[in-house]
């Protein structure tokens, strides 16, 4: 069960919430500190995706958390209306007014994407760095270069600086304004105090002595500070400030490009049947059960299943699998998959916000905006940063001038002031608010593109401390799929008459087995029919009269005129039908190969043993093989006998010790606790609804796509292909994601760890400073956005 589901019946539910006006870490701090104030309410704060994850207790409303927000000095709104559970559309097809109503109801799956760092955010700071960039230009070449100096050049800089330090400037300002009136501090307050100091100081020298500038070429390559200004010092640290937002903004918006381009998938329109015509309809306005037309070329729109047609069908985009998938009446298929080949007609079964994409991308989103144990730290960092940043500057400017003696020079009035302004730049703490939401919204996003969907950021540190992988073996390790190994015929019978009198009473049947047996006769009878060049005469199977079956125990019929049984060897005794030594030791040599054998008697003899046999996935030795490169130590769980069980185990490399076979259900979350017990952190790998219990136990639970919705939901982590690949491929996403954040905390805290003392030491500018405070963001946005190679 799901952590959404357990908070539903505990009385809680969760809103998403759209956050404007968050800059760096101590924002998010601030406001998951006011909202968890609220009674049972729990916020986790995504900076780069400006949104909010919030678990709401009855008795507290929507309006209050908003309320709560916006009294910290944000911006919010409820993000897409905020109700993120899917609703049943109506069944049937209804005139196009009841088709708006449903689709009002039924939102597509793009209304549950957060927008991290919309182009809007970039498109506002660019005509301010613009302006700021032709205004900074040529004051810091007239403070800095004495051959451009000029009478009274310092009036000059500073008219330039004052639109960069004012108007430029502005979202810094507005900002620290904001959080100054709840009495509170963020990187903002850092920027806003430090260019105002450098500019109200720089006017007041200016206007205390006039004549500070009145001849040109007074200074030296030493710049400005010789006079006592610092105009060109305000301008370049905003101007560099705001081009290391203005990239990050760009950076984040690529960050979330993955996650925009997998919803874009979806098909935005349909072609269903109505009344025996077609219409062209908005996909968000299909209802379950329509008939979709799906000609070669086009999307799936909705998930379905084939009532008419083959073809084979593209789903590398969802599943990241490159083979076509063949699909035919009774095949199901996904939204957003092509088909590439023959007409189909597929009646939906799911639509809107109830999809397989629209659920990818709520899992995704919801990954994207939770918060990794790692992440904590930097939080709780963050939480005194600045005031002890604030703390730190004026204790600078004070033992500076301490140090100076009671008769202070105006030089050394300056080198104070330098040192602390440096320190307020230096110290914004604007890569530590992005290290850890960048790296994820990235590596969750390159996951999604490849099929793999991380359910959360605790996840990232379970992959990490995993040893021993549990794989549940069918539908995992093999196909799941039945299919005809060998026959063994008796007597006077041959191997074609066993199978074609075998899968002739099996077709009745809709057991798997019997499907199997059944597929093998009719694949034969085509075979011998074409080389035969009598195609009327045996490319069907013979008809069956008076069928009846047995569960679990097998089929019988008239066949031909004959009676023909297949079964287990107690259906055959419970007929009746005794067989020889000879014979039961065909079975026992079948079974030891691994193969489910099934009896075929004919009027009242055994005709012969058909020995089938799951098929192992291609790649699964492979992919086990890269398990054990990643330090995991595979084990093989299957309800199957040990014969089977080590006949599979053998095939792709897994060690006899390390096989569980005949597990009941129930037995496979006895053995995830069994290894748990022994010292293990076990990874379970399943598909079915009997995995579900097991996936939950493990410490870190594994989906195969292919599997039911309770598997996935159960699981931490879904590979939405049947690769057993993929499984390790995901595994080392995740590891590759939590050593990104990793690497840009430490890069984070090592660059405000040296950068504060040497900047209160004097031996940094501050213009230096800003464009260093700038270049960091940039740096821990670039080095995530690496992740978007992987796999590549």
């Amino acid at each position: 069960m799901g952590n959404e589901q357990l908070l539903q019946q505990a009385g809680n539910r969760i809103i998403e919430l759209d956050i404007e006006g968050m800059t760096c870490a101590s924002c998010v701090n601030r406001v998951e500190r006011k909202l968890g104030k609220l009674d049972g309410v729990e916020a986790s704060v995504n900076l780069p995706l400006e949104s909010a994850r919030v678990t709401v207790p009855d008795g507290v409303t929507d309006q209050q958390i908003l309320d709560t927000v916006r009294a910290t000095g944000y911006g919010a709104k409820l993000h897409g209306g905020g109700d993120h559970q899917a609703t049943p559309a109506a069944h049937g097809r209804g005139n196009g007014d009841e088709r708006q109503h449903a689709s009002e109801r039924d939102n597509g799956p793009a209304e549950h994407l957060p927008e991290p760092s919309s182009p809007s955010a970039a498109a506002t700071l660019k005509p301010r760095l613009i302006i700021a960039a032709i205004l900074t230009v040529p004051g810091f070449l007239i403070s800095m270069v004495p051959a451009l100096q000029f009478a009274n050049w310092g009036w000059v800089a500073g008219a330039l600086a004052f639109p960069v330090v004012t108007w430029a400037a502005w979202p810094f300002h507005r900002a620290a304004a904001i959080n100054a009136r709840h009495f509170a501090s963020t990187m903002d307050t850092l920027v806003s105090i430090g260019v105002t100091a450098a500019y109200v100081f720089s006017a007041w020298q200016l206007f205390a002595d006039p004549q500070l500038t009145a001849h040109a070429g007074t200074e030296s390559m030493g710049g400005m500070e010789e006079a006592g200004l610092y105009f060109e010092v305000a301008a370049v640290v905003t101007t560099f400030l705001l081009l290391g937002r203005y990239l990050e903004a760009n950076a984040k918006h690529r960050a979330g490009n993955a996650l925009r381009a997998l919803l874009d998938l979806g098909a935005k329109d349909a072609t269903v049947l109505q009344g025996g015509a077609e219409q062209r309809i908005p996909a968000d306005q299909l209802q379950v059960d329509d008939v979709i037309v799906v000609r070669p070329g086009e999307k799936i729109a909705t998930d379905g299943v084939v009532i008419e047609g083959s073809s084979a069908v593209d789903a590398s985009l969802v599943t990241g699998e490159s083979l076509p998938v063949e699909v035919s009446p009774g095949s199901s298929v996904t939204g957003a998959t092509i088909n590439t080949s023959g007409r189909l007609l597929v009646r939906a079964t799911r639509v809107g916000s109830a999809t397989t994409l629209a659920h990818m991308g709520r899992l995704v989103s919801q990954a994207q905006s939770g918060k990794a144990p790692i992440a904590r730290l930097a939080d709780r960092i963050s939480s005194v940063f600045v005031p002890i940043v604030l703390v730190i500057a004026v204790v600078t400017f004070g033992i500076w001038l301490l140090v100076s003696g009671p008769d202070i020079t105006s030089v050394e009035l300056q080198q104070a002031f330098t040192a602390a302004v440096a320190v307020l730049v230096i110290a914004c703490p604007c890569a530590l608010g992005l290290a850890t939401p960048v790296g994820l919204l990235t590596g969750t996003g390159r996951g999604a593109q490849l099929g793999i969907l991380i359910k959360g950021p605790q996840v990232l540190e379970d992959t990490r401390t995993v040893d021993a992988i549990l794989l549940d073996k069918t539908g995992t390790v093999t196909t799941g799929q039945l299919s005809v190994d060998s026959v063994d015929p008796f007597g006077q019978f041959s191997e074609a008459e066993v199978l074609r009198l075998g899968g002739a009473v099996e077709a009745a049947s809709e057991h798997p087995i019997a499907r199997a047996i059944a597929a093998a006769a009719m694949s034969t009878a085509v075979a011998t029919a074409a080389a035969a060049d009598d195609a009327n005469d045996g490319s069907r199977l013979p008809e069956v009269a008076n069928f009846r079956s047995a569960a679990g125990g097998g089929v019988m019929g008239e066949v031909e005129g004959r009676a023909v049984l297949a079964g287990r060897h107690s259906w055959l005794a419970e007929n009746g039908i005794t067989t020889s030594q000879a014979e039961e030791q065909a079975l026992r040599d079948a079974e030891a190969t691994g193969s489910t054998a099934i009896w075929v008697a004919v009027d009242g003899q055994p005709a012969g043993i058909i020995a089938l046999r799951d098929t192992i996935k291609p790649g699964s030795a492979a992919a086990i093989s890269r398990l054990r490169e990643l330090g995991l130590r595979p084990l093989l769980l299957t309800g199957d006998n040990a014969e089977v069980a080590a006949q599979v185990a053998a095939a792709v490399g897994i060690d006899p010790e390390d096989v569980f076979a005949g597990v009941l259900p129930e037995g496979k979350v006895d053995a995830v606790k069994k290894l748990q017990a022994s010292g293990f952190t076990v990874a379970m790998a399943g598909d079915g609804v009997n995995d579900a219990a097991a996936l939950a136990q493990a410490d870190l639970g594994i989906a195969m796509g292919s599997g039911t919705d309770v598997a996935i939901e159960a699981a931490d982590l879904t590979v939405m292909g049947s690769d057993l690949g993929q499984l390790a491929q995901a595994i080392e996403l995740s590891r590759k994601t939590l050593s990104t954040i990793k690497t840009n905390l430490f890069w984070a805290f090592f660059y405000n760890a040296v950068g504060i003392p040497v900047a209160a030491l004097g031996l940094l500018n501050p213009m230096i400073a800003g464009a260093a405070m700038a270049a960091s963001s940039v740096l821990v946005v670039a080095n995530s956005l690496r992740l978007r190679r992987f796999g590549k």
